[in-house]
């Protein structure tokens, strides 16, 4: 009797400790899994690890030095190319000028040696010589022409010191002050640019004391002219 009694106790006992322990399913394994991971997570991010500084500062004038030699570099390239295209751009230039010479030789070797045919006819009167010369003149000419080598107007037009040279001035009754009463020296202009100023003489107001005695001259030179018409008229 009392066997029986046992063994029921010992049933009870057990079943109610089956009753208090929670079964754990695989899904609460994941989720304690999960929770002890973000645990770890939080611990790292609470407690950062320290850099040595002096690392650090050895790291950024590492990269420091990487960026100047990068630098210097790009700098030596561009002070290459630059002096390149300067030997470049001085060698066109002078190819340029060498080639506009020729061009301009061509065109001028004709005119000598229609000047120097000219000169060296035994034949040739002074007639025929000047006729020649007038050829020649007129050949030189429509080469200036087309060159764009144009003469600068001058005599009658007002002093223009941008293409007119003032050797001296002159007072002048019959001219205002300022306009180009002679022209000693002809200018020339290339594609509207100053190629030769025209030197010239320039008038200017005559000074009152010698603008009283010309009137004085004049008047004199009238009243005599008056008095011969009346003494012929007289006769």
């Amino acid at each position: 009797m009392s066997n029986k009694k046992d063994t029921s106790d010992i049933d009870e006992s057990f079943e109610s400790q089956i009753e208090t322990e929670p079964v754990e399913s695989p899904d609460d394994d994941e989720a304690n899994e999960a929770n002890e991971s973000n645990e770890v997570d939080e611990s790292n991010e609470e407690d950062p690890i320290e850099l040595d500084p002096i690392k650090i500062l050895e790291k950024d004038l590492q990269q420091s030095k990487e960026d100047l030699e990068e630098q210097k570099d790009s700098f030596v390239r561009l002070q290459a190319e630059t002096d390149n295209f300067r030997k470049r751009l001085s060698r066109e230039k002078e190819e340029f000028a060498q080639y506009a010479n020729e061009r301009l030789f061509k065109e001028l070797i004709p005119i000598f040696d229609n000047l120097k045919r000219a000169l060296e006819d035994p034949s040739s009167d002074t007639k025929s010589l000047k006729e020649g010369l007038e050829m020649i003149l007129k050949q030189f000419s429509s080469f200036l022409e087309k060159e764009k080598v144009e003469p600068i107007k001058a005599v009658g037009e007002k002093f223009d010191p941008t293409v007119h040279e003032a050797l001296t001035s002159e007072e002048s009754d019959e001219h205002d002050e300022n306009i180009i009463i002679s022209e000693f020296v002809k200018g020339y202009t290339i594609n509207n640019r100053v190629l030769r100023p025209s030197q010239v003489i320039i008038s200017k107001k005559p000074s009152p004391a010698e603008s009283e005695e010309k009137s004085k001259e004049e008047s004199k030179e009238e009243s005599e002219e008056h008095s011969d018409e009346k003494e012929n008229s007289t006769d």
